[in-house]
């Protein structure tokens, strides 16, 4: 008799065509993640080991590379992500270390790293409390971990000026705004979801930031 394994993921896994999509369709918000890989490298020291969780094409961790300041490792459940990101990565000369694995058994050591990150990808973890866990097990002490998602209490047409913010075509705004309506909305969480999650991980500090003014939350973990 085999024991039934934990989806690592809901819903469609992102492989394949719809991988290669979503690193299309992303490449568009450079900006975003450019301006997101200077807030956390101003509080990082020289030589800081960083993780992205659910990096998917690569774009964040390999702006946060730039300069070979940090070591930074991505982890994705998708093998398709991975080779995007490590082709990604290799096209602009830049050294990351992309493997594929499951955020919610994370295949390294206690105390590994001194920043995690995690960008719009929460929502789709089958076992999200695990995978925060598995966040503060590989944190180091003194270190910070951040997630960046939606908020499910978001309205639509909040959601559809954030898209329309994107600079995509006609078509890949309307896919995009169908995928968050009935797709990413549903499995997103509010503040106090992420709150009850976090109330029984012993990280030393837990803030979760709303932003009534955009469509997201960001969740500040210290240990």
């Amino acid at each position: 008799m085999t024991t039934a394994t934990q989806k690592a993921y809901r819903g469609m896994g992102m492989e394949g065509s719809v991988a290669r999509w979503y690193e299309k369709t992303t490449r568009k918000d450079m900006a975003e993640f450019r301006k997101l890989a200077d807030r956390l490298r101003a509080g990082l020291p020289q030589g800081a080991d960083v993780l992205e969780v659910a990096p998917g094409p690569g774009f964040l961790s390999i702006e946060l590379a730039k300069g070979g300041q940090f070591r930074v490792t991505g982890l994705d459940i998708s093998k398709t992500f991975v080779e995007l990101a490590r082709k990604n990565a290799a096209g602009l000369g830049v050294k990351v270390d992309f493997r594929e694995g499951n955020a919610s058994a994370m295949p390294f050591a206690e105390n590994s790293f001194d920043l995690i990150v995690c960008r719009a990808a929460f929502k789709n973890f089958s076992e999200p409390v695990k995978a925060l866990q598995e966040m503060h097990r590989v944190l180091r002490p003194g270190g910070t971990a951040l997630i960046v998602d939606m908020r499910r209490d978001t309205s639509m047409s909040a959601i559809s000026e954030a898209v329309d913010r994107m600079g995509a075509g006609l078509l890949n705004r309307w896919l995009i705004k169908a995928t968050f309506r009935f797709v990413l909305i549903k499995r997103a969480y509010t503040r106090q979801e992420f709150e009850q999650m976090l109330a029984g991980i012993p990280f030393r500090k837990a803030e979760v930031r709303e932003d009534l003014q955009s469509i997201g939350l960001e969740i500040w973990m210290s240990k």
